[in-house]
Order: structure tokens, then C-alpha cells, then sequence
């Protein structure tokens, strides 16, 4: 069973954000278990604006295309070069170098605590 990281936020569209500044997104543990192997990653550029709850991006596995959805609202600040050229690196640590990217947020979309989203997915924080 994959555990939730605690210390983390969440959103229902299964990525993760912490509290630095500017805030780091990925995608959860649960969300690579179920893409399986993530061969694509289409990431926003530095400099582009992402609005909560919309599609910022692409994740191509050998199972299906997923679409990304920004769990905030603001201006994309990095972009993990690394996801990009090694893919892999997103089901490898998808809480530690496979992080997708950084946002200067304006506002927060709709957020989970890791308790919540354990309940959501049937998992358990560990």
C-alpha cells in the first residue's frame, strides 16, 4: 500500500505542495503507482501564469496520458529540468527529486491535508 507523506498539502487531483516559497508541486506516490511508468512529462515553462483547478501540464505513461492539474493560482517560477530529461525520476521519488515544479502563489485552490487525502485514496499517512 502506498503511504501518504505527512508535512505535505495535497489536492484531490492527486499532486502535493509543501509551504516553502515559492511552493514546490508534485505528484503524489499514488498518483505515479497508478500511471505506472511515467515515460513524458510536459511541464509549464518558467514565467507562465497556472490557475487553480486547471490543466498546467501532461504526465505520458506506458498505461495512459494524465493531464496535470495546478492545485494554486500564480506565476511558474521553476521548472524541474531533471523530470523532463529523466522522466523515470517521478515514480523513482515522486516526493523528493522528482518534483515537477515551483509556484509564486496568488491563491490556493481546494487543499487536503494528508490525513484527508489518505481518506480519499484508502492509503494511510506513514
Amino acid at each position: 500500500m502506498t503511504a501518504v507523506k505527512p508535512g505535505l498539502r495535497y489536492s484531490a487531483e492527486h499532486e502535493w505542495l509543501n509551504d516553502e516559497d515559492p511552493v514546490r508541486i508534485g505528484i503524489t506516490a499514488y498518483a505515479a503507482d497508478q500511471l505506472g511508468d511515467v515515460v513524458f512529462a510536459e511541464l509549464p515553462e518558467p514565467g507562465d501564469t497556472v490557475t487553480a483547478g486547471e490543466v498546467c501540464g501532461e504526465l505520458e505513461s506506458t498505461k495512459s496520458v494524465s493531464e496535470l492539474y495546478c492545485p494554486v493560482t500564480g506565476t511558474v517560477v521553476e521548472t524541474n529540468e531533471d523530470v523532463i530529461q529523466n522522466p523515470e525520476r517521478i515514480n523513482e521519488d515522486p516526493y523528493g527529486a522528482g518534483w515537477l515544479f515551483t509556484v509564486d502563489v496568488t491563491e490556493e485552490g481546494e487543499i487536503l491535508t494528508p490525513e484527508q487525502y489518505a481518506e480519499q485514496t484508502g492509503t494511510e499517512v506513514a
